[in-house]
């Protein structure tokens, strides 16, 4: 049996869910990003009980069918830019189509609808928030990064990353310092 989950985006959000499945008796087989699948079905009070244990934790479980594709439509999205070490070498809508099963523009129609912007903005925001990751390892440079998000090249990064934060990649990146120097002088 499967049961989906709004807001579950990160690992920890996944330790939550298995500990709170653990606490009510719930064996699961798999748990990932938005879904869960359980070996037994769950009953009414067992639901109820895990809804409201996971509220505590800001999530949320998910009935609605078309909030349930929006969810695994973000938990692809945010598996292939964050938790995954290269971007696919195919478009996204195609990975996103054949990794959900659903025509790409019955997937885009929906998440528009739905969220109010589309997959492509979702997904450029996405890795925005992993290039301020990455600027703020300060593992990589911006070419490395640039080149590992797969952009044409760092000035179309550094154009979408001015256009969503408002600030220049190498800007942010003093930000950091500066913060980290004024810590030290505490």
């Amino acid at each position: 049996m499967f049961i989906y989950i709004k807001f579950m985006v990160s690992l920890r959000c996944k330790m939550i869910v298995k500990q709170e499945l653990q606490n009510i008796g719930l064996h699961y087989v798999n748990v990932d990003l938005g879904t869960i699948e359980i070996l037994e079905n769950i009953g009414d009070h067992q639901r109820e009980q895990l809804s409201k244990n996971l509220k505590t934790f800001g999530l949320e479980l998910l009935d609605d069918k078309r909030k349930i594709l929006i969810e695994k439509i973000k938990a692809v999205i945010i598996e292939m830019i964050h938790y995954t070490d290269e971007l696919p070498k195919v478009n996204y809508s195609d990975y996103i189509s054949e990794k959900l099963g659903y025509d790409y523009t019955y997937l885009a129609n929906t998440f528009s609808e739905v969220k109010g912007i589309t997959i492509q903005q979702y997904i450029i925001i996405n890795k925005i928030e992993r290039v301020k990751e990455l600027l703020l390892y300060d593992e990589l440079n911006l070419t490395e990064i640039s080149y590992q998000l797969h952009y044409s090249s760092v000035a179309h990064l550094s154009n979408q990353f001015k256009k969503i934060t408002g600030l220049t990649p190498s800007f942010f990146k003093k930000l950091k310092k500066k913060r980290f120097e004024n810590i030290e002088d505490l």
